[in-house]
């Protein structure tokens, strides 16, 4: 059983539903401001969108709702889900818990979220974000949150590794405009974020937008605000039985973009790597059997 359905706003990307004009233009307003801006009164959902009331009512029934007070009750629930702090997950599942071992019940939640959140990803913007992370003119900034700082560890080390122009900004927000100061237009600023938000990471990605950067995100299937400002956003789902949230589809996702860049730029990847192993060498970093 998958812990989490699919988001209203993972359903207003897919596909495979048929939208007419005035539908997808209402569904573009909507993830402009998303979730707020499902929130209102179904007038004013309509007003913002610029099309009728029966337009409104016509595409949250394409989605799969009876009516829009359904709708606006999923978009609740979301709301609550991105907001929820580790002592609230617990409880939830906690009750709901089944009698295997967690070891079974976990990988079966992992599994599932690998699978929605593959079937979701842009193919387009994996190889669109790949291709920009291997152009060796733009220096790269990585940076993370109190939890995704981790996440951003791993993959500055590897991006390190593979090329030059590589910026760490650690999760001391209050050392950010120090790097925001050597930031260039078209330089790349990857964000981590995942619920609960942090509002200095919103800010950052302003700050960076404003400075002409291209800005690659990662963050949940409710996605961070950063989104608005994202130019690419990879949303993971994250949900696990447990008070913390999973990062094995982020990771899943990092180290498939990391095998990729790698392989694009190998030549100078391979000199670099081997310059890298003499210098481990005459430091005796690593053992030698």
């Amino acid at each position: 059983m998958p812990i989490d359905h699919e988001t209203i706003s993972e359903r207003l990307r897919n596909t495979n539903i048929r939208l007419t004009r005035a539908e997808q233009q209402l569904a573009s307003s909507i993830l402009d401001n998303y979730p707020i801006s499902g929130l209102g009164s179904i007038t004013v959902v309509a007003k913002n969108a610029d099309v009728s009331t029966p337009t409104v009512v016509r595409m949250v029934r394409k989605l799969g709702f009876d009516g829009f007070p359904q709708f606006q009750a999923e978009l609740r629930r979301e709301v609550e889900a991105s907001l929820t702090n580790p002592i609230s997950k617990h409880e939830k599942w906690a009750d709901k818990a089944p009698d295997e071992h967690i070891l079974n019940r976990f990988t079966e939640a992992v599994i599932e979220n690998i699978e929605q959140s593959l079937r979701q990803i842009d193919h387009t913007a994996f190889d669109n974000a790949c291709k920009l992370l291997s152009e060796p003119d733009r220096h790269v900034f990585v940076v993370g949150g109190r939890i995704t700082s981790a996440l951003a560890d791993y993959f500055f080390m590897h991006l390190q590794m593979i090329r030059k122009g590589i910026s760490n900004m650690e999760g001391r927000s209050n050392s950010w405009p120090h790097f925001i100061l050597d930031m260039k237009r078209g330089d790349i600023l990857i964000i981590f974020d995942i619920r609960r938000y942090e509002n200095s990471t919103i800010k950052l990605a302003e700050l960076a937008k404003e400075r002409d950067l291209k800005v690659i995100l990662f963050t949940d299937q409710w996605r961070s605000p950063v989104s608005k400002f994202a130019d690419i956003c990879f949303s993971n789902r994250i949900s696990a039985p447990s008070a913390w949230d999973s990062s094995v589809t982020i990771m899943l996702l990092m180290e498939a973009m990391v095998a990729e860049i790698q392989k694009q730029i190998w030549n100078k990847t391979r000199d670099r790597v081997e310059e890298l192993e003499e210098l481990f060498d005459r430091t005796r970093f690593f053992r030698k059997f």
